[in-house]
């Protein structure tokens, strides 16, 4: 009987997970894989195969961290952030080429981007600065503020001079949601928002050349067409071809004849509304909003502050990653390199979105 109690409290403990939840973001990975076996022309290679395996992997790695208490992870979740940080300070100066950016490091033989490890930590760390303030009236004070904002300026800072502007749009969109959930006045938001209307005449000189370029290029995609409007063209044609129901599954002649850039990565939504039309590309995104609005109502039931806001920052990573890459791919929104979660190939932004949900599941087994 001794022996036995151990396994049945790990056996009440895996019962007590959100599986739909799981569910749910297995679908997203299992279109994934579909989508990647296409454009690769009918082939599991270079992409779907990987695409699973890193997916079953990842998976095991969430489900066994929401078997951890949150209180580790709260009583980690400074440390996690100072070592993200250094991560990300390090990458200038040993950081790895790729494109015209530095944004890898090299650790053990294994290409790591800083960047999306601090995804995490930045939700980890705001949750765990206003669970220790715990009155909500004092998250609007001028010092707190500040000092949230500072916690979400150095990261951001440090990736837009890699330059990686999608990821620091969404570690400060995520960051400032989580101030929003905290608590913290609409009198502050307000306020940052009259600031950046000031500040924008002067943003053009902050950005990079080809940061410049693209939003010339959203502004009117056709005065570049074979150059820097050729992706978003493209895309238009893609999605234009899908119509209704699609042009049918290994049948997207953008994304088959490598016309469309990025298929198996940024542009992956692209590949879907091609070949499973209007009523695919809709499906995708209920699933999305499923396990969105899933991770929320999680975020409801939780009765302390540190796993109320590490539930609902994962939902807003989620939120904003989709809301970005959509619009992206659209043409809504200059193209700022963000992939569709669990669903375009690249094993780091996986694991960093399975660690996250891994972390909202230990949260919400303490409710």
């Amino acid at each position: 009987m001794f022996y036995d109690r151990p396994r049945a409290d790990l056996l009440d403990r895996l019962i007590q997970l959100p599986w739909l939840l799981v569910v749910g973001a297995t679908v997203l990975a299992g279109i994934g894989c579909v989508t990647l076996y296409s454009v690769a022309g009918g082939s599991v290679e270079p992409w779907a195969g990987r695409h699973g395996l890193r997916y079953l992997a990842a998976l095991a790695g969430a489900i066994g961290l929401a078997l951890v208490p949150s209180r580790v992870w709260r009583s980690t979740a400074g440390a996690f952030y100072i070592v993200a940080l250094g991560l990300l300070a390090a990458v200038p100066i040993v950081g790895v080429d790729a494109l015209g950016a530095k944004r890898w490091l090299k650790i053990a033989g294994v290409s790591v981007q800083p960047v999306e490890i601090m995804k995490v930590a930045l939700v980890l760390a705001l949750a765990q600065f206003y669970a220790l303030l715990e009155d909500s009236r004092r998250a609007s004070r001028p010092h707190w503020v500040l000092f949230a904002l500072t916690i979400i300026a150095i990261p951001a800072l440090l990736t837009v001079r890699q330059p990686d502007l999608g990821s620091a749009i969404l570690l400060t969109a995520v960051g400032l949601g989580i101030m929003f959930l905290a608590g913290v006045s609409l009198l502050w938001f307000g306020g940052g928002l009259a600031l950046i209307a000031a500040a924008m005449p002067f943003a053009p000189g902050l950005l990079h050349d080809y940061q410049r370029r693209r939003i010339e290029t959203f502004l009117d995609p056709s005065r570049d067409p074979l150059g820097a409007g050729y992706h978003i063209a493209q895309a238009r044609i893609a999605l234009g071809n899908g119509g209704l129901d699609g042009k049918g599954y290994l049948q997207g002649t953008q994304s088959q004849l490598d016309f469309v850039p990025e298929k198996m990565t940024d542009f992956v939504f692209v590949a879907i509304a091609e070949e499973w039309g209007f009523v695919g590309a809709v499906t995708v995104l209920a699933l999305y909003a499923t396990v969105i609005v899933l991770l929320f109502v999680m975020a409801l039931k939780a009765d302390r502050a540190f796993a109320r806001l590490t539930i609902a920052g994962t939902a807003l990573m989620l939120t904003v990653y989709v809301t970005i890459n959509i619009a992206m791919v659209t043409g809504l929104v200059p193209v700022v390199g963000v992939p569709l979660p669990l669903i375009s190939y690249g094993g780091t932004a996986m694991t960093t979105l399975m660690i996250a949900l891994g972390l909202a599941m230990s949260a919400n087994r303490r409710t």
